[in-house]
């Protein structure tokens, strides 16, 4: 029963969405009709800014920590610590609160994994900021970063509980990426700017 609470609880905090919520608060609109549609940070930036971004990715992450340090404090099995770190994501993915229209979860996943290994989410980080570095393309850093995240967990020696929540992570945000990996593909996806865009 305490199981059933904490992984309902974290989807319901996942369920929260920071993007649109400081968009609101900055006035920015919705952004999941503006913009790319994505109510994350990267979207965010492009609408509002560094401020509003980071408010945005701050929000985003602290979801996925909370949900595993709760899950840590109630529990001492891994499998349930990852179970709340994966109910956050998908809060995120599809929020209760917000008709089921959330974001791709790259800022979720990170901050369950944060708190499930912090080396395990310092390096996916490390490869999040030289992919963008050199490519300038938010989603397919993000891609990059899920597509190792297995491999970095399995290297590191995380337990099965870690390396199966970076495999169910991967798969969605891979899932949840399918049309920036078509722009990609394409050429038409958009580059990170620094400054949100001037209005039209």
């Amino acid at each position: 029963m305490l199981t059933a609470l904490l992984l309902i609880s974290a989807y319901l905090l996942g369920s929260v969405s920071s993007g649109v919520l400081v968009s609101r608060a900055y006035r920015l609109g919705d952004p999941r009709s503006r913009g790319s549609g994505n109510p994350g940070a990267t979207n965010v930036l492009r609408l509002g800014g560094g401020k509003a971004a980071l408010l945005t990715l701050l929000g985003d992450t602290a979801k996925g920590l909370a949900a595993v340090l709760a899950a840590k404090l109630l529990s001492d099995q891994p499998l349930v610590w990852a179970a709340a770190g994966g109910a956050a994501f998908l809060g995120h993915l599809y929020p209760l609160f917000f008709g089921f229209r959330g974001g791709k979860g790259v800022a979720t996943a990170m901050g369950a994994l944060l708190g499930m290994d912090a080396a395990l989410a310092a390096l996916l980080l490390a490869v999040w900021a030289v992919m963008v570095a050199l490519f300038r393309y938010s989603s397919l850093a993000a891609l990059t970063a899920a597509a190792a995240a297995p491999f970095i967990a399995y290297a590191l020696g995380g337990g099965n509980a870690l390396i199966a929540l970076c495999a169910l992570l991967a798969g969605f945000l891979f899932w949840r990426h399918r049309a920036n990996i078509a722009r990609l593909a394409g050429g038409g996806e958009s580059k990170v700017r620094w400054t949100k865009r001037s209005p039209p």
